[in-house]
């Protein structure tokens, strides 16, 4: 017998964390990295830069699932 939580087995649990979870995660880093620049009072470039250099990881994981999706890879 399989084992569900909230309806859904692992593989179906995973998916919605992987896909809806880190979404919201990489939500709530822009937001941090926006309040950040703010209370700095950064200016523009200097909210560039922050931007640059804080979610650089998060455009090259994003980057990641659109290369997966356009070349047909899983």
């Amino acid at each position: 017998m399989e084992i569900t939580i909230f309806g859904m087995n692992e593989a179906q649990l995973t998916e919605f964390g992987m896909t809806w979870g880190l979404a919201g995660l990489m939500l709530f880093i822009v937001f941090i990295v926006g309040n950040l620049a703010w209370k700095s009072k950064a200016g523009k470039i200097g909210t560039f830069a922050l931007f640059l250099a804080l979610t650089l990881g998060l455009v090259g994981f994003c980057a990641k699932f659109v290369i997966q999706h356009y070349l047909n890879i899983q």
